[in-house]
């Protein structure tokens, strides 16, 4: 191994000098257009919050899986849903993973309304990704102080695949690469590529620095108006891709390659905005399709603010899915849920007894969700 991977890397300065634009352009071209597309869509959506809560769940699951987490999205609904009795403490430790990348999401996207990204919102995130899980032990919120090092678990540092900046240099590095996000750059998913790469080079803290860094592509693209709402899903393409993702990367450090990272990481842009389209136009179908069926088998005012329900948590007990709906009779809410399962239109994972409630789920959205056939 080369002696120099061994050292401390010292990031390169921003914007990088040695972009080749000509040959970007007809990339760049695609992945706006394909981006712009995918927004026309979230833009249409009269109630994005509900309809798009299964993929926001979804992201947060694969980018946490690129980090070793083995829960899946229905692990995550589960036991949301109350249905604990079977998950492991490992599986309920990379659930509460899963659980805060949403929350850290969602809280970013808030503060985003009326501040720009700075070094305070990027430690605020951290924090809450790190609340209550493996690595809460290690100054969640804080730039590191110590040197570390990226390789397996048993890696030594003279052995390791990268060595981050030296901690004495991080809070410089991530004051520059704030300003670079504030500046206004000849392309702004180019600019979001080199931002990614820089933030993972750098790796300002001791843990989670992957989903951090993946957290910040869909708040940059909204923060800078290429998207109404935070919601890219990317980490499926990065995960399908996860090797030449990681190449990719070492490359900006190894041999100061922007180019192929820019290019695998417009590709990325390209086909996941088509993917993203795809599903949420399938999700959209599907609720249109069953809002006129809740309302032809319910006959109520609750139907829709009941399917509102499910599609925000497509595994959910009776007692929440009455509280999301707005339901106060609880005899009524309960006959509206037992009439849609009579007629097949969601499925019962637990009779409700005693204190617990009944446990309802909406299997074609989370197949839509899962898109087993990946990309």
């Amino acid at each position: 191994m080369n002696e120099s991977v061994k050292k401390p890397f010292l990031p390169h300065e921003l914007p990088p000098q040695n972009i080749k634009w000509e040959s970007l352009i007809p990339i760049i071209g695609k992945a706006h257009a394909g981006i712009a597309r995918y927004d026309g869509l979230l833009r249409s959506l009269i109630n994005p919050a509900v309809l798009l809560s299964p993929l926001i769940i979804k992201e947060a699951v694969i980018s946490s899986r690129i980090e070793g987490t083995q829960a899946s999205l229905e692990d995550v609904l589960e036991l949301e849903a109350g249905l604990v009795e079977e998950k492991s403490e490992r599986t309920k430790q990379d659930i509460q993973e899963i659980i805060n990348y949403r929350k850290a999401l969602l809280a970013a996207e808030s503060e985003l309304e009326h501040r720009d990204i700075t070094l305070h919102l990027i430690k605020q995130i951290h924090s809450i990704l790190m609340n209550s899980v493996r690595g809460e032990n290690k100054n969640p919120g804080q730039f590191r102080n110590i040197q570390n090092w990226i390789g397996t678990p048993d890696t030594q540092m003279k052995e390791a695949r990268f060595i981050p900046p030296n901690p004495l240099v991080v809070d410089e590095y991530m004051e520059k690469l704030v300003n670079f996000m504030s500046s206004d750059y000849t392309d702004k998913i180019v600019q979001i590529a080199i931002v990614h790469a820089q933030f993972e080079i750098i790796h300002p803290f001791l843990d989670g620095n992957g989903r951090i860094g993946r957290l910040l592509i869909p708040l940059f693209l909204y923060y800078k108006k290429v998207l109404g709402r935070p919601v890219f899903y990317i980490s499926e393409y990065l995960e399908a891709h996860r090797d030449e993702y990681y190449d990719r990367l070492l490359g900006v450090s190894k041999s100061n390659d922007w180019q192929s990272w820019i290019e695998y990481f417009l590709k990325a842009v390209t086909v996941q905005s088509e993917n993203n389209i795809q599903k949420a136009q399938k999700i959209i179908n599907l609720y249109n399709e069953l809002k006129e069926k809740f309302i032809e088998v319910t006959h109520s005012q609750f139907a829709i603010p009941l399917l509102d329900a499910l599609f925000t948590q497509p595994v959910i007990n009776s007692s929440t899915a009455l509280k999301l709906a707005r339901i106060q009779n609880r005899v009524t809410g309960n006959t509206l849920l037992s009439k849609l399962f009579e007629k097949k239109l969601i499925v019962l994972l637990r009779e409700g007894r005693g204190r617990s409630p009944s446990v309802y789920a909406l299997p074609e959205l989370i197949n839509i969700t899962e898109d087993k056939k990946g990309i």
